[in-house]
Formats: structure tokens, sequence, C-alpha cells
């Protein structure tokens, strides 16, 4: 495997930066940790000509316990004990994400935008070609659902849960200025593994902001994978709540890698509030959820088994953060 040549240019400003992806539209990627993105670039999947590296942009870097810069590499966060007590489902989440390696590199930003995945588009140009290409890359039609319409590759971030059940937000910079949204409104959920986030084009993530109210929630978050060491997630569960004794307080709850964008369900755990979670109410809830998602078979586990452990980790998240508070 090799990368194609491209041109790198390397802007040191947010203003900088978005002018760049005006001048170069739909022919550039940006560059941040680069740990997803230039391994596809040498398997040959979906190259571009141009990079925009955003390491040399300083409204991108830095973080607090309010505020993240979309840049911070995940190992710096790693080592802030201030936050990680403060944020145990993204503690949990931190400390799952690859390997130490690539933590170094990985950053806050690339792990919410991180490319979605399928055993038919993360394969060699070679494998792909033998195979006729996918309507992701290259090709014209979906393997895992055969059509020509639909793409059904999974969310591989694990950041996106912990920080979805803290009421994380988003910075948002393009060319009619700065915005903040609610994180979950990063995500299409009408998408698909294709289009699968509501920025525009050239936009920029600039940063992410966790509101007072997630700080001292007990949390936890959930991974499963093929190989504990390093592997992108099958599956993740993040969990963060507040109880009285055992009386729910506030409890949130969020699903990723199993669908193509990671989602929240709200309208399953607001009516817990003010109730003694009990285990047969824990599993109630855990069964309703296994009953929502919906895996396919575009990764090394099968989507049936996925489902079920939804409900297993479901389980064992809320029973830890509940017994935390307990203790």
């Amino acid at each position: 495997m090799h990368l194609e040549p491209f041109e790198l240019h390397r802007p040191t400003s947010v203003e900088e930066t978005l002018r760049l992806a005006e001048r170069w539209a739909g022919q550039f990627d940006y560059l941040a940790g680069g740990t997803d993105l230039l391994p596809n670039y040498k398997m040959h999947i979906n190259l571009k000509p141009h990079l925009i590296a955003l390491d040399a942009v300083p409204d991108l870097v830095g973080h607090s316990l309010e505020r993240v810069g979309a840049m911070e590499r995940l190992g710096e966060l790693e080592r802030d004990s201030r936050f990680l007590g403060a944020y145990p489902s993204v503690a949990d989440a931190l400390r799952e994400v690859a390997t130490p390696l690539v933590r170094a590199s990985g950053t806050v930003g690339g792990n919410l935008l991180v490319e979605t995945r399928c055993f038919f588009f993360n394969q060699s140009y070679f494998w792909r070609a033998s195979l006729g290409f996918c309507l992701k890359a290259d090709g014209d039609r979906c393997h895992v659902v055969p059509q020509k319409e639909r793409c059904y590759a999974t969310f591989s971030g694990d950041l996106a849960p912990a920080l979805l059940v803290l009421g994380a937000q988003v910075e948002v910079a393009g060319p009619g200025g700065r915005r903040r949204i609610p994180l979950g409104d990063l995500y299409d959920v009408q998408g698909d593994g294709i289009r699968r986030l509501t920025i525009r084009p050239g936009e920029l993530l600039v940063s992410v902001h966790i509101p007072p109210s997630g700080r001292g929630l007990r949390g936890r978050y959930k991974k499963l994978r093929m190989r504990p060491s390093y592997d992108f997630p099958e599956l993740g569960v993040a969990v963060a709540g507040s109880w009285d004794d055992r009386r729910v307080e506030s409890l949130s709850l969020a699903v990723g890698g199993a669908e193509p964008h990671p989602r929240t369900f709200d309208e399953l755990t607001r009516p817990l509030v003010g109730e003694t979670l009990s285990d047969d109410r824990i599993r109630a809830l855990a069964d309703a959820v296994t009953r929502a998602v919906r895996p396919v078979h575009n990764t090394f586990l099968l989507p049936d088994y996925r489902r079920r452990m939804v409900g297993v980790f479901v389980r064992r998240a809320i029973v830890e953060a509940r017994e935390a508070i307990a203790a």
C-alpha cells in the first residue's frame, strides 16, 4: 500500500481554512490526526488531490472542563485526571479508542467525524475491484443490502455516545459564521453511511462544549469489538445519570456502532425519572433498546449477536453506574 501524490495545505486560522475549503470545494479532505484517513488513502479509498491539515490552527486545540478543541489529541485528554474524573463515560470511551499510539495522534473531532465502516468498504483496492466495488467507494451498489440507493456502513466512533449522554454541543464554522448545535444534530438520522452528517461540505468542526449539568454525572461506556486491544467498535453503549439513593434523578443512554449514526433513547429513559431503578426495570429498558436497534451484516460479528449484546451492555452500564452512586 502507498499514498498517491496530493497537495498539502497548512492554514493557521479558521478563516484561512474556510477559504481553502471554498477554493478546493469537492477536491479536498480535512486532515486531523490522520489515523483513519491516511490508511484509507493507502488503500485508494475516495482519494482527493488536496489535504487541508488542521494542526496549525490555534482555535482548534486546547481543552477545559467546558470546552474541548476539535484538534485536541485523545492522549492529551487521557492524561488529564480532572477531566476524566468529571466525565466517567468519556473517560471509559477514551481508554477504549484503539491503542496508546493511535490516541497520541487521533483527535476528538476526528473521532466524532470518523468515516463509517463496512467490511465491503474498508479493504484494499484489489479486494474491492475483485468484488465490483461498492456504493460508498467507486461502485454503484451496496453489497450488504443489495440495492443502489442506500449505504449501510456503520458509525465507528467511540466518543460520540459518551458525549451525547452529557448533552454536549459542537461549534461549527462556515462561510456564514459560527454556530453551535447539539452533538446529536451533527448526524443526519435520515441519511445513510455516505450522507451521514448535517454540516455542509467545507464547514469545519471547531470544538465540543459540555454543559455544567454533565459534570459529576456517573456514567459508563461499554464497547464490543473483535480485538480488545485495537479494533473499532462493533457496538458502543454509553450511560450517564444521577441518583438519589436508587431513585433516578436523570438518565441518558446512547448507542453507537450498530447503525450509520449514533442514537440516543430519551423517549425510553425520560419516563424513568423519579422511579427506583430495580433490576427488572433495567432489564425492561435493555429489552426495549434491543428491539429498537437494527444492525446489519456489515461487520465481522453477526447482526443478531450484536443486537443481543446491546441489551447485555445496556444492563451492565446502568448497573455499574447505579452501584457507583450507591457505593
